[in-house]
């Protein structure tokens, strides 16, 4: 799997082109909804590691279906210092397997899976991690990104 030529709308007034990150590692971090616990600790876990991202030669991207307008409250409730990417249409969350049904509150839904995908500078897949638990999971990732 490469990068996939996708476009999404992104924080602070940006489009993201996915094979625009080329040249670089790159770390896209799927999360089911803004401001709820899990993804709340997920998304601050990465934040407050992302210079060491940085120092890494690697840029971080969180994604899931809510808004912009939600992505943006989020965003500066947390105060992110990357952005996060809107996928509303679900295509990048199609394309990336993501999408499952889940139990809610004794009801099927179809969600997002908690799921991240590092690729390596050429663009290539080099790591993916499905089904995530939150604690600890950003430091894993960081350590596998040095190991590129």
């Amino acid at each position: 799997m490469n990068l996939p030529a996708l476009t999404l709308p992104a924080t602070g007034g940006q489009q993201v082109a996915l094979q625009g990150l080329k040249g670089a590692k790159a770390v896209l971090y799927f999360y089911p909804k803004d401001n709820t616990p899990g993804c709340t600790n997920e998304t601050r876990d990465f934040g407050a590691l992302h210079g060491e991202f940085a120092a890494a030669g690697c840029k971080v991207f969180g994604i899931s279906r809510d808004s912009l307008k939600s992505h943006e409250n989020f965003k500066a409730k947390l105060e992110l210092p990357f952005e996060l990417l809107s996928d509303a249409d679900q295509a990048l969350c199609e394309g990336f397997g993501v999408i499952k049904m889940k139990n809610m509150y004794g009801k099927q839904v179809r969600g997002i899976e908690r799921s991240t995908f590092v690729f390596a500078a050429d663009g290539s897949l080099a790591r993916e991690w499905r089904g995530v638990k939150v604690p600890g999971h950003a430091q894993e990732v960081l350590d596998f990104v040095r190991s590129l």
